[in-house]
């Protein structure tokens, strides 16, 4: 059972135990693929756990990018966390309906504003509901909460900065994407884009740092499983993916396995796999 650490990752206990705090704030991050026939917000407002308030990825994002889901610019999400209740003093705990997949990348967006005190439900909503925890479908009753922004220009990185790692070698970049389309063996889910991986990237699905049930393997497990990979876990590291999202499923594993140096690429293969003036390997790494 992983520890429990309001910075990452806490359980369902101890949300469950927490969960009338006054200063907790519940965040239904769900997004899933195009093509998956789901729709996050339906679900949430069907079922949440009580209190949660839906983080709209695709909405709450740089609407000035053709890119999709980018980091919005700061002054956006303040006036979107203000307008959920969400600010200063608040211990944010976000959880999707997956179990790990879309939550992870809203918890790196609080990290990249500069709070801290937000965590991932490990096992998110499926293993919630599967314990028999209580949920809702009302609508959570919303206060406004100033935040206050820091914005932490060491955790995300372009496309100019991830091409300049890539040359140099200076910087790990690892790809969470499946191993077939890392390899370019299978065709990418966005049209129009190239199939591979960048240039001296190495590769860790994200489902192999995850459970069966959806939660994260201990930090000592997914330690071994980067290391497996080639990859030096005292070096700094870039993780990507296919648009910024389960890239931060990585950078979750690698938080909890002490590793304070890595930043996330927000284009990531969207963007990479789209510029005709940047290199493409296929194969293995």
């Amino acid at each position: 059972m992983p520890q429990d650490d309001p910075k990452t990752l806490v359980s369902t206990d101890w949300l469950a135990a927490h969960l009338k705090d006054p200063d907790l704030r519940i965040l239904d991050a769900s997004w899933y693929m195009p093509d998956s026939g789901r729709d996050a917000r339906a679900e949430y407002e069907g079922t949440h756990i009580p209190g949660a308030r839906f983080f709209d990825i695709e909405e709450i994002s740089d609407a000035r990018s053709d890119q999709p889901h980018m980091a919005p610019p700061v002054e956006k999400f303040m006036s979107r966390m203000r307008a959920l209740g969400v600010g200063d003093g608040h211990q944010v705990v976000v959880y999707d309906g997956t179990g790990i997949f879309s939550a992870p990348r809203v918890w790196w967006l609080f990290k990249l504003m500069g709070h801290r005190d937000v965590a991932v439900l490990d096992g998110g909503l499926p293993k919630w509901q599967a314990e028999g925890r209580p949920t809702e479908d009302m609508a959570p009753i919303v206060k406004d909460r100033h935040m206050t922004v820091r914005f932490q220009n060491q955790l995300v990185r372009d496309v100019t900065q991830v091409s300049r790692a890539s040359k140099l070698g200076s910087t790990q970049i690892v790809d969470a994407r499946a191993a077939a389309r890392f390899r370019g063996e299978a065709p990418e889910p966005r049209a129009g884009l190239r199939a591979g991986h960048i240039p001296g990237s190495r590769n860790v699905p994200f489902g192999l740092l995850l459970n069966d049930d959806q939660t994260m393997k201990p930090a000592s497990e997914t330690t071994a499983i980067f290391e497996a990979a080639g990859i030096d876990m005292s070096k700094p590291i870039i993780t990507s993916c296919g648009s910024g999202i389960t890239a931060a499923i990585l950078g979750l594993a690698l938080e909890r396995a002490g590793h304070d140096s890595w930043s996330l690429y927000d284009g990531s293969w969207a963007e990479w796999g789209m510029f005709p003036t940047v290199p493409v390997a296929t194969g293995e790494a």
